[in-house]
């Protein structure tokens, strides 16, 4: 019998009766396959966990009261609609009074302390799944499924201590999942495993990033070696375009780990971005698809692009809160390691760069970041460069500009592309004001003026019949 595992999103076990529609499609793929599951916390949970954290270092202990008791209440109703069965509402729901309770004395402790630090923030964080999970797996139970519940802890998934957004010890996680899950999905036994979160070598509580239940899913999809791992979302699959931007935007039946992974970079809302790099190494297919429609088949995730649909572009994408930072100065020319001094400044300050484009005189870096960092940004740069003997005369930035992303796998060797793209901009009297394609050519990106990226994404999508894809 194959193995998949199946991930649940935020939105999917958004309610109790969404969590009921969750069991219903574990039971109905389970006469064909073993299935291991992986959830997110409920809609909405993980923002207003780390908004009453980021209030309990204020000394806020009303507000975290206020706040435990309106989360009961949220996961006690979901109990209700997902379970239909009373002795084993009642099981749940004590299981989530004590999850509750255990959150309220985190965060009084936090009140008390009055700090907030990245170790203990991931642990207010990850009550979000542990208050889902027991939902899921009492759900399930409700279907008659042998079934069990983890967090990613006791699953066995084991990271480095980099709060926030830790990475996993694979070889290590390998062998402790094996040795956890590997004998219940022989017995037909279903494991519930929380997303999002794991433990450090000494067992403190990690997670893996925003989003991160995709990530787990693909971590338990290699250890366990299953055929597939299904990403249940709120959408089709993954799209030639937003369809909110564009109505005729269209499904893509089938892209190759490569395209995915730029699509999620750029926004795509289906995909983690980090989620694609285990299963790309051990080529297990992922497939997105709809909990909501789940007749549809979704986007088949593979290691080569589909071999019949060779068209170059496959979709176009727009980027908005971002920024374009300017760095000039005629002493860097010919100066080694002056890129690397403002590169230095941003990432001791914790600033991502998004996309580099650089002219050949070395006089001139222009860089995307996201908006509300540019400030940050900005002073740092000056206050390190500007002051220090002149290796910078002048940092500049725009805030209305956004970026639009062309991607796809057969770009790579296709004469034109660029040439299309840019003409395509051209005719509709719009200026670009910076470019930058990769050696992969897997996607090109240039930045325009935020009021026209709408219609740019428009006219880049008819040019190139995305709408008959």
């Amino acid at each position: 019998m194959k193995k998949i595992i199946m991930k649940f999103g935020g939105t999917s076990v958004g309610t109790g009766e969404n969590i009921r529609q969750v069991a219903d499609i574990v039971t109905q793929y389970s006469k064909e396959y073993r299935i291991s599951v992986v959830v997110s916390a409920l809609a909405g949970v993980t923002n207003k966990l780390l908004e009453v954290a980021c209030q309990a270092k204020n000394g806020d202990e009303k507000l975290v009261k206020n706040v435990t008791d309106e989360l009961l209440q949220k996961h006690r109703e979901a109990v209700v609609s997902a379970i239909t069965g009373k002795p084993l509402q009642k099981e749940v729901n004590q299981i989530i009074e004590e999850i509750v309770g255990e959150l309220e004395k985190v965060l009084t402790g936090i009140c008390y302390v009055g700090e907030l630090t990245p170790k203990s923030k991931d642990y207010v964080v990850s009550f979000g799944e542990r208050l889902s999970a027991p939902i899921v797996w009492g759900a399930i139970r409700d279907h008659k499924l042998e079934t069990q519940c983890f967090t990613g802890k006791e699953a066995g998934i084991v990271t480095d201590s980099n709060f926030g957004d830790a990475d996993p010890l694979m070889n290590f996680t390998m062998h402790l999942v094996r040795e956890r899950l590997g004998p219940l999905l022989e017995k037909g036994v279903t494991p519930v495993v929380t997303g999002f979160i794991a433990a450090d070598q000494n067992g403190i509580v990690t997670t893996v990033g925003r989003g991160g239940s995709d990530y787990t899913a693909t971590i338990l999809g290699v250890a366990l070696e299953v055929d597939e791992v299904w990403i249940w979302t709120d959408v089709d699959g993954i799209m030639t375009t937003d369809p909110k931007l564009v109505s005729t935007a269209k499904l893509l039946p089938q892209l190759s780990y490569q395209e995915a992974a730029e699509m999620a970079i750029f926004g795509a809302k289906a995909m983690h971005p980090r989620a694609l790099g285990p299963v790309s190494k051990e080529n297990i297919p992922v497939r997105i698809r709809n909990a909501f429609h789940p007749e549809n088949p979704g986007t088949l995730i593979t290691k080569e692009p589909v071999a019949d649909a060779k068209q170059a572009v496959k979709a176009v994408a727009m980027i908005k809160d971002v920024a374009m930072l300017n760095v000039n100065g005629a002493a860097m020319v010919g100066a080694p390691g002056s890129y690397a001094k403002v590169f230095d400044v941003l990432g001791k300050n914790n600033i991502n760069v998004m996309m580099i484009s650089t002219a050949v005189s070395e006089a001139n870096i222009s860089m995307i970041i996201k908006r509300n960092i540019l400030s940050r940004a900005i002073s740092n740069l000056e206050i390190a460069l500007l002051e220090r003997g002149g290796l910078v005369s002048e940092v500049t930035a725009e805030d209305d500009v956004a970026v639009i992303a062309v991607m796809g796998a057969y770009m790579k060797g296709t004469l034109g592309i660029a040439s299309k793209i840019f003409a395509t901009v051209a005719k509709k009297g719009i200026n670009i004001r910076m470019i930058a394609q990769g050696s992969s050519e897997l996607n090109i990106s240039f930045v325009v003026k935020e009021k026209d990226a709408i219609e740019i994404v428009k006219a880049i999508h008819e040019e190139f019949n995305l709408d008959k894809t």
